[in-house]
């Protein structure tokens, strides 16, 4: 495993080696994160990179991942832990046949060892100096009991089982969560996070990972896609692409053999940049050859 890093450049440096473009801002927070153990909270839209973090802290410090995604109807027995009644079962009738005084039973089956641990349990196992990287995705899918049952971890870094006590980490693990922004989420879980928005990036930056993450793009192809991306995000879209569509879109190119952008490839290729079909319909056509044109003006003028 490697040392936390030090310092916001150290930081940068980390998520650099990963090939992750960070503003500074935004490796400001992770450090922060990281020096005063408290969990990070990154919101923004779909496809900016949110989730990306977490798997670039968990490889560049070497430790393992724990991932907890987040969906409707998420419940404590697939979050953090449940009891293995079939196990318990075959324990009790066990006990049966040998004459096993109830108590003793009773006590026996709610032990550990008929605990079957959740990714949140898990990630509060790590040994000292050997902590994982807990990543819960997409809390936003969640619902508000499941948020309430949060705070005790994301506070204390315990959770309680009725049955057992208290189980608490020897070690906080890096606790990164990630909200799409699809609903609110409470004040009571961004108090005990460090907080931040991660924007589209800018022409620069976006050029930058392109530049690392679809390196076999042309320079030409790169900064045409680049600037076709960034004049669709000025549009009134349902959704707007995100950086991983332009990586998509760029490797789809790339498929293609094509070193530059036409209005016929950029009209069959649509779907892998826009999610919607209203939004294809809407671009598809004169809007898209008016957006190229302006990409193939501004490029000259550069």
């Amino acid at each position: 495993m490697s040392a936390l890093p030090k310092s916001i450049d150290e930081t940068l440096q980390l998520l650099a080696r990963a090939d992750y473009v960070a503003e500074r801002s935004l490796a400001t927070a992770v450090f922060l994160a990281l020096k005063m153990s408290r969990p990070l909270f990154l919101e923004g839209e779909a496809g900016v990179g949110k989730t990306e973090i977490a798997k670039v802290l968990a490889g560049g410090l070497g430790r393992p991942l724990v991932r907890l995604q987040c969906y409707e109807g998420l419940d404590i027995a697939s979050a953090v832990y449940e009891w293995n009644y079939s196990r318990q079962m075959i324990e009790i009738r066990l006990a049966e046949t040998q004459g096993t005084s109830r108590d003793t039973v009773a006590k026996d089956i709610f032990s550990e060892r008929f605990l079957i641990k959740r990714p949140l349990m898990q990630a509060l196992e790590g040994g000292k100096g050997a902590a994982p990287v807990l990543l819960i995705d997409e809390l936003d899918r969640t619902d508000e009991p499941f948020e309430a049952y949060l705070l005790e971890v994301l506070s204390d870094f315990q959770i309680t089982i009725p049955e057992i006590g208290t189980v608490r980490a020897t070690e906080p693990p890096i606790v990164v969560l990630t909200s799409n922004r699809t609903r609110e989420i409470h004040d009571a879980i961004k108090r005990r996070c460090f907080y931040h928005w991660v924007d589209y990036p800018d022409a620069v930056r976006e050029l930058e990972i392109l530049k690392r993450k679809a390196p076999e793009a042309s320079e030409n192809l790169s900064r045409e896609v680049v600037a076709f991306v960034q004049r669709l995000r000025k549009m009134d879209l349902f959704k707007l692409p995100g950086v991983a569509e332009t990586i998509d879109w760029s490797k789809a190119l790339v498929a293609l053999d094509k070193m530059t952008l036409d209005p016929q490839t950029v009209n069959d290729t649509l779907g892998t940049l826009l999610k919607y079909q209203d939004d294809i319909t809407r671009v598809r056509g004169s809007d898209a050859e008016r957006l190229l044109a302006e990409v193939r003006a501004e490029l000259a003028a550069a």
